[in-house]
């Protein structure tokens, strides 16, 4: 059994309201498109993803009697229902925008849910769940530090994913458990269900990102010249995920566990946000920024 101590407990805060079918802008990232569709990708991926790790980590319920772990695993489930049911929400933005969102999901689920559950072993579905949260997790570490990468979001979709970075970090650890506890996969399988994540995951986001920006009239010059860019500002010192790059490697160690990693910047500030402003998750994304000097 791992013996890593989680250092959140798993809240599961259901029927939150981000003001999400309100007037957001079209472009809500800086009215940058590339960084507004990488977003957009990310969230029409989230629902049928979320499918996804819910039915891994239940595929092994049935061998658990450990009342915590048991207890984790309806925590973690409800936290990633709840992240399905709002970003449903955001994606109905992308339908008011005419975006076939639909056919989008429909895609991933198939990818995901019927051809992976289909081709692959449940321990190999299980390592790509547990790498794909390493992945969601270390992302959400770079929301919130000092580069403040967020800034020009809007206020609304920020708060819908400091939210979901907040939860990520709680239940890191949940799939890595039954993972290693229960569905026994050792160190070989668990870092080629890393190295399969590191390959799909960045082509399912730029695949999905391809055809909203198809949808918005860009032409081919033009979506190449932006994916230039939008690469550099992904990829270049102190670009959005510079600070993954470190943490991604982590996983391959022997004996690593999620819970090694870095605190999550802002977490405490958003809990005290969110207590106080009577469970506002928008509210409590801009006390946290201000409380890290970010606003």
């Amino acid at each position: 059994m791992t013996t890593h101590t989680a250092k959140h407990p798993i809240v599961p805060r259901e029927r939150l309201q981000f003001g999400l079918d309100q007037d957001i802008p079209k472009y809500w990232y800086g009215g940058d498109p590339f960084k507004s569709r990488f977003w957009d990708a990310l969230s029409i991926i989230f629902p049928p993803g979320e499918k996804f790790f819910m039915n891994c980590v239940r595929d092994y319920r049935d061998q658990i009697s450990d009342p915590k772990m048991l207890q984790e695993i309806k925590d973690f489930n409800i936290q990633e229902a709840q992240h399905s049911m709002v970003h449903r929400q955001d994606n109905d933005r992308l339908r008011r925008q005419g975006v076939d969102v639909d056919k989008l999901t429909d895609f991933i689920d198939t990818l995901l849910n019927k051809q992976y559950r289909s081709k692959y072993s449940k321990q190999h579905t299980l390592s790509l769940t547990s790498a794909l949260e390493h992945f969601t997790s270390i992302i959400a570490h770079s929301l919130f530090d000092k580069r403040d990468v967020m800034k020009e979001a809007d206020h609304r979709v920020r708060a819908m994913y400091a939210w979901h970075a907040i939860e990520e970090v709680e239940h890191k650890g949940v799939a890595y458990d039954v993972m290693i506890d229960y569905a026994k996969v050792g160190y070989f399988k668990r870092v080629l269900g890393l190295v399969h994540a590191s390959l799909m995951f960045p082509y399912v986001i730029f695949a999905v990102q391809r055809q909203l920006m198809i949808h918005d009239g860009f032409t081919r010059g033009e979506r190449l010249k932006m994916m230039a860019g939008g690469l550099w500002w992904l990829f270049k010192p102190g670009g959005l995920l510079a600070p993954m790059h470190k943490h991604y490697w982590t996983y391959y160690k022997p004996g690593y566990h999620p819970w090694q990693e870095a605190e999550q910047p802002g977490y405490e500030e958003w809990l005290a946000a969110f207590d106080k402003h009577q469970r506002d998750p928008v509210k409590a994304s801009e006390d946290m920024r201000r409380a890290l000097a970010l606003a």
